[in-house]
């Protein structure tokens, strides 16, 4: 190997921290041709997981190498939501460790890519593209295994939550995250509420958070946050809830304090 070889590929690792996936777009930006590349790949410096991006040789590949990819790299919205960004932010270990199911949200123009798809991450990969909430707030950044990437914080994970149930996230569980939410700033709630355009996601979010009985509740102004007009079936022959004009599990109203 030459020694402007050597040079450019040393310069290369010094580009993205260890752990992260180097996509092939990114490095053609960055001078490093699909030639080179290639010629890194020959060489061992670089290991394909699919096409259109590669590892350092060697190194241990996980899903946070890949969020922070897309998310540094070519600025995708992608992001772990619902109860996985839950998770990551100590609120819901016990669930997330037992179903081994990894939950990432993205905007209605983001794709995740084939080589994301098809890669075994040790995990199930469940993808969701949605408006539902402005693509600049409720978000957090954290470090993970030497990675900053940006997650869902608190409020914006269990609207996500709520989003996906009660098809593919039991209510259930949904109030069992919401009442370990008891320490919310009550302004970020009413502006994610109110720039929230799910009208079931609204309406239960604030009948679980009262519910569960949070004193943030008790700061939010319902005048302002649009909760549509007309009674709303969440689930078929449950149990309606006046105040919130929505029917749900007789399971859910009967778990806790009734309202």
């Amino acid at each position: 190997m030459s020694t402007e070889m050597g040079t450019k590929i040393n310069q290369l690792f010094h580009l993205q921290p260890p752990g992260a996936i180097l996509q092939s777009s990114w490095l053609v930006r960055q001078g490093y041709s699909h030639d080179l590349q290639q010629r890194y790949k020959k060489s061992k410096w670089l290991q394909s997981i699919g096409t259109g991006a590669f590892i350092r040789t060697g190194e241990s590949v996980s899903y946070e190498g890949a969020i922070y990819a897309l998310q540094k790299q070519i600025g995708s919205n992608i992001h772990p939501g619902g109860r996985t960004a839950l998770s990551l932010l100590g609120k819901a270990h016990y669930l997330e460790l037992a179903t081994k199911r990894i939950v990432l949200f993205g905007g209605s123009n983001d794709k995740l890519p084939a080589w994301f798809k098809n890669y075994d991450w040790g995990y199930k990969i469940a993808y969701y593209e949605s408006s539902f909430l402005p693509l600049d707030l409720g978000f957090t950044e954290i470090e993970t295994k030497n990675l900053s990437i940006k997650i869902s914080g608190p409020i914006r994970a269990m609207l996500e939550c709520l989003y996906l149930a009660p098809q593919k996230q039991e209510l259930i569980e949904c109030f069992e995250l919401m009442e370990g939410l008891n320490n919310l700033p009550p302004k970020q709630v009413q502006m994610l509420l109110e720039n929230c355009n799910s009208i079931k996601v609204k309406r239960l979010f604030l009948y679980m958070a009262e519910k569960a009985a949070h004193s943030w509740f008790n700061y939010i102004d319902l005048k302002n946050i649009d909760l549509g007009s007309g009674k709303r079936s969440i689930v078929k022959n449950g149990v309606y809830i006046e105040k919130y004009k929505i029917t749900i599990p007789k399971e859910l109203q009967e778990y806790g304090r009734n309202i």
